[in-house]
């Protein structure tokens, strides 16, 4: 009777534990099944986060608002560093960190070894592919750390896609990482093609080819610009005609409407579509093409697809923050989403993908527009600030030689001329910068010493820390007034970014499909959580350099 019972519990035992197992698989494969085919991330350069709120009832139900309404819309993100670039922005999305760490510290900088100005995706070692300009000499090289691309790739044996698509080289190399596939680019002049680089191929994909045959920009460049609904129910911008604006050459105001054919020969010929809504459509109609060429979502594997909505920057800049261009291209944007969100729906499937949509950087209102409302805003003037400089290295050193060069709202010190007058690099820094934030225009200054040593955890402060590298950057850091900007706009109009105000800082984050949750949140998080979030969903290791800290509101 004991065997017969002892017998009974075994093999209950075993059942219980075959059956755990089983159920184990099971969860397992639920698991692995819901991880998505395919990822999508979408950065639109210079966007807002108002430019949510201020033309939502302009857009449609089913771009912005679908992502905002069917997903989770977070809606106070913020770079958390101070150098608001394209380059920066794009790094850091992709990384989860900030430049002291990805070392991506702006667009263009200044190289302490070889004395002169880099470019953030430059690289002579590789050839253009698909052009016979040089703009495809490029590759993710600067950038020091991995990207979720990279670790997507790892985490499945090099196997599934990568691939970056933008108007922009670095919004299609930097977010793509070091081991894709591919990145396209689009190479505008008397080229119009999206075009590649020896670094990752020797030849442009057939599909590539047909693309470019088709000069489907020549189709866009043969419309005329007008504002998609009546110009009179843009009431969320300034009057159409004013003084804020840059102007196309060739006409006399930058008003509505723009006959792109009469405008092309005298504003770049193909790269004029990057100036307008249509640039946006343009790249677009590349992703849709890559998907479908590719196969993307389509495999065992997970891919990732990397689109950097470009124009929106362009027009930015031309037009400025409170512009009727501005809102026309995000209403015409909106369109090209809900265009893209059905043809995923189609394509890949609606829970076979997880999407997210942020920004690189945001932008400053026009500083003439806001001083014509009594509110602070300045104009710097270069030339005056640069010759400041160098007039207090001579009055407290007696030799201007110890400046040897300033971008970036950096000074670079001389280190050879230092040596050479027995000085102290530190004192010498530190002297410079408590001269330089008596001049008018300058708000704070900062040695590098200082960052070395001191750990900002919070405030303004410590966003400068946050750009800072200690290989890479400079000596001394200074930041401008609130709302002021170099007098390159003063004439001309429009606008830019790159400091670590709010108007730079804040931008939108939507997260949307497959292992989402639906709701909003008002909780602060930087835009280096976005990475981890993602790598969340996907169930891989950060990146290598990863800061960030995962969301974990947005799962399920």
């Amino acid at each position: 009777m004991k065997k017969i019972l002892l017998l009974s519990a075994i093999l209950l035992l075993s059942t219980s534990c075959k059956a755990q197992e089983t159920t184990q698989i099971s969860e397992n494969k639920v698991i692995e099944n819901s991880k998505p085919k395919l990822v999508i991330g979408i950065v639109v350069d210079q966007m807002r986060y108002d430019y949510l709120t201020r033309f939502y009832n302009k857009y449609s139900d089913g771009g912005f608002k679908r992502l905002m309404n069917n997903g989770y819309n977070l809606k106070n993100i913020h770079l958390n560093y101070s150098s608001t670039k394209t380059a920066v922005g794009h790094t850091s999305i992709y990384t989860g960190t900030t430049p002291d760490n990805h070392g991506v510290i702006a667009n263009d900088w200044y190289d302490k070894n070889s004395k002169k100005m880099i470019n953030c995706v430059g690289d002579d070692r590789y050839t253009s592919i698909g052009s016979p300009s040089k703009k495809g000499e490029k590759s993710p090289h600067r950038n020091q750390v991995s990207t979720i691309g990279d670790q997507l790739h790892l985490s499945q044996n090099m196997n599934g896609k990568v691939i970056g698509i933008s108007i922009k080289d670095r919004g299609a190399i930097l977010p793509a990482g070091h081991s894709a596939n591919a990145a396209y680019w689009y190479d505008g002049n008397d080229i119009g093609s999206f075009i590649s680089s020896s670094y990752y191929m020797s030849e442009l994909p057939k599909w590539v080819r047909d693309f470019n045959k088709t000069k489907k920009v020549d189709e866009y460049l043969s419309k005329t610009w007008n504002t998609y609904y009546d110009i009179s129910t843009y009431t969320e911008s300034t009057s159409d005609d004013n003084n804020y604006e840059q102007k196309f050459t060739g006409k006399p105001t930058a008003t509505f409407p723009y006959e792109l054919p009469k405008l092309r020969a005298e504003n770049g010929n193909y790269s004029l579509i990057s100036e307008t809504p249509f640039g946006n459509s343009l790249t677009l109609d590349f992703a849709i093409e890559a998907i479908k060429e590719e196969n993307l979502g389509k495999s065992q594997f997970t891919d990732l697809l990397a689109v950097s909505f470009s124009s929106t920057d362009y027009i930015g800049h031309g037009f400025g923050v409170s512009s009727k261009e501005i809102e026309d291209a995000y209403i015409r944007l909106d369109k090209d989403l809900e265009r893209f969100l059905l043809f995923l729906d189609t394509q890949v499937g609606k829970n076979n993908y997880t999407l997210f949509l942020t920004a690189d950087h945001g932008a400053t209102e026009v500083p003439n527009y806001l001083k014509d409302q009594s509110i602070p805003a300045r104009y710097i003037d270069k030339k005056k600030l640069r010759k400041h400089i160098k007039n207090i290295a001579t009055e407290l050193y007696g030799t201007e030689k110890l400046i040897e060069h300033i971008s970036n709202n950096t000074i670079y010190l001389n280190k050879k001329e230092i040596k050479k007058l027995k000085l102290n690099l530190a004192e010498v820094q530190q002297s410079i910068a408590d001269d330089l934030i008596d001049y008018k225009d300058i708000y704070r200054t900062i040695t590098a010493k200082t960052l070395q040593t001191t750990d900002f955890t919070e405030g303004f402060m410590s966003l400068v820390q946050n750009s800072y590298n200690q290989k890479i950057s400079g000596d001394i850091v200074f930041v401008y007034t609130p709302s002021s900007i170099t007098d390159y706009y003063k004439n001309k109009g429009g606008t830019t970014h790159g400091t670590g105000y709010n108007y730079n800082t804040h931008v939108p984050l939507l997260f949307y499909g497959n292992g989402i949750k639906k709701g909003e949140s008002s909780i602060y998080h930087p835009i280096t959580d976005i990475a981890p979030t993602i790598s969340t969903i996907l169930n891989i290791e950060f990146t290598s350099g990863n800061t960030g800290n995962v969301i974990e509101d947005v799962l399920k």
